[in-house]
């Protein structure tokens, strides 16, 4: 039996990427979920979980999307993108981009004074939740974990 080698899990090519999405995805999913919370319930609380989530959640995008470019860098060597991982790719971006418009807004209603959160946020989270879910299953076909066996 082998020793845990730590050194080559956090130093693989393509480990960081792998391991970090799961954190902006999570958090982003609960914010939403807490956002629809706050809409049916108007508890403010929900609104403070969801806004916190979904702000860690669009910070955590900035490694996650360098860890990929740098996964493609090293694993295909800069070679040009097609098919999934060019989708993957594109996808990946406007997975972020939505995200950082949800906080946007979501900041946006907090920064101004007795500002309400537009009901137009509802939908543009479901489209947000929708992207990130192709995206995320794109990457699983990516790294082996949704091919048949």
């Amino acid at each position: 039996m082998k020793s845990l080698d730590l050194r080559s899990m956090l130093l693989a090519k393509h480990a960081q990427h792998v391991v970090l999405i799961h954190f902006p995805i999570a958090l982003c999913l609960v914010g939403i979920f807490f956002d629809f919370l706050y809409q049916w319930t108007r508890k403010r609380e929900f609104e403070v979980v969801s806004y916190y989530n979904l702000s860690v959640a669009a910070l955590f995008t900035i490694p996650v999307l360098a860890t990929g470019l740098l996964a493609w860098h090293w694993q295909l060597e800069g070679q040009a993108l097609k098919g999934k991982l060019l989708l993957h790719l594109v996808l990946g971006f406007a997975s972020s981009s939505l995200l950082w418009v949800i906080w946007a807004v979501h900041y946006r209603a907090r920064s101004a004074p007795k500002s309400a959160l537009p009901l137009y946020r509802l939908p543009v989270e479901v489209l947000g939740a929708m992207v990130i879910a192709l995206t995320a299953h794109l990457g699983g076909f990516l790294s082996g974990v949704n091919v048949p066996r």
